[in-house]
């Protein structure tokens, strides 16, 4: 075995009940939990209880997910397997951060409320959506959103598959050419225009806000959205401009294994990182944790390819 990644969801993966059986687990998780609830209450009704539509607003997803992402990671921990590197997709990064100790868990917290209701707010101002392209090569899908008013291609997920973020009445028409080009596309489960210039004003004004927190250079690698590159000093920077900018997610996934990663495990909600990996690469062994039973599942797996 080679190296072991943790990479933590995005957006878009949350479902009710996320989190729980986690949760009751008790010990450092459940403290962890708790102590989020003291900071914003509300947040473990919604992670375990919440509706679809509760769930999908930005401002409630991202420290629901957060939770489940540190609560995986931690249970891994638990069981004797650590990541020597991580990476998160969008909303991810900052429990990959978080994990890696370039904050404390409970600051992360606070951070990750904070994006989500400067993410939340930024929502109401435009009417905006973001759409999967699946089949087309992501230059062919990159000019094409050009040729829209305020449509972007915002994540490079894998082979055949990339986001576009913008404007919703631009998004009819849109579709028609992606069709008449072989591909298709799907909604996806978020409430704005994400890692798009829309998120510009909301950017800025994270960056702020992240100058109040104590915030060190990660200790372990964290392969960073913005660049595909491993994080530095500048944090702050990289999450700031993180929001309104691209999530290279194929390239990130590609260095990681050119620097050594043989095992990914997703922790959070879902397996949607866990698809992209196999169409990035056949080579590397994928796992995901998000509650008890694929806990055990991952941990035994793991043991049985040490």
């Amino acid at each position: 075995m080679g190296k072991i990644a943790f990479v933590f969801s995005g957006q878009g993966a949350q479902f009710s009940g996320m989190g729980k059986s986690l949760y009751e687990l008790g010990g450092d998780i459940k403290k962890l939990y708790d102590e989020a609830e003291g900071i914003r209450p509300g947040t473990q009704k919604q992670s375990f209880e919440g509706s679809d539509e509760e769930l999908k607003q930005t401002k409630n997803t991202q420290p629901c997910l957060y939770l489940t992402e540190i609560a995986s990671s931690m249970a891994l921990n638990q069981n004797g397997i650590f990541a020597d590197g991580v990476a998160g997709f969008s909303l991810g990064e900052i429990a990959a951060l978080a994990y890696a100790k370039a904050y404390s868990y409970t600051d992360g917290f606070k951070i990750v409320s904070k994006r989500g209701l400067l993410m939340n707010d930024a929502a109401q101002k435009f009417d905006t959506a973001m759409y999967a392209v699946l089949k087309l090569d992501k230059d062919v899908v990159d000019k094409t959103a050009k040729e829209f008013e305020k449509l972007y291609a915002v994540n490079f997920n894998c082979p055949g598959q990339t986001v576009v973020s913008g404007l919703k009445s631009s998004f009819a028409a849109f579709e028609e050419k992606i069709k008449e080009l072989g591909g298709r596309i799907l909604p996806l489960a978020v409430s704005a225009a994400f890692h798009s210039p829309f998120m510009s004003d909301a950017a800025q004004d994270f960056g702020n806000e992240l100058k109040n927190f104590d915030i060190k250079k990660p200790e372990i690698d964290v392969y960073a959205n913005l660049t595909a590159e491993k994080y530095g000093e500048d944090v702050i920077s990289y999450l700031e401009n993180q929001m309104k900018s691209p999530v290279k997610w194929q390239e990130t996934i590609e260095n990681m294994i050119n620097d050594g990663y043989t095992d990914f495990i997703e922790v959070g909600a879902g397996k949607t990182l866990c698809s992209l990996i196999k169409k990035i690469s056949k080579d590397v062994r994928v796992y995901s944790v998000q509650d008890t039973d694929t806990l055990n599942e991952t941990v035994e797996a793991i043991r049985n390819n040490a």
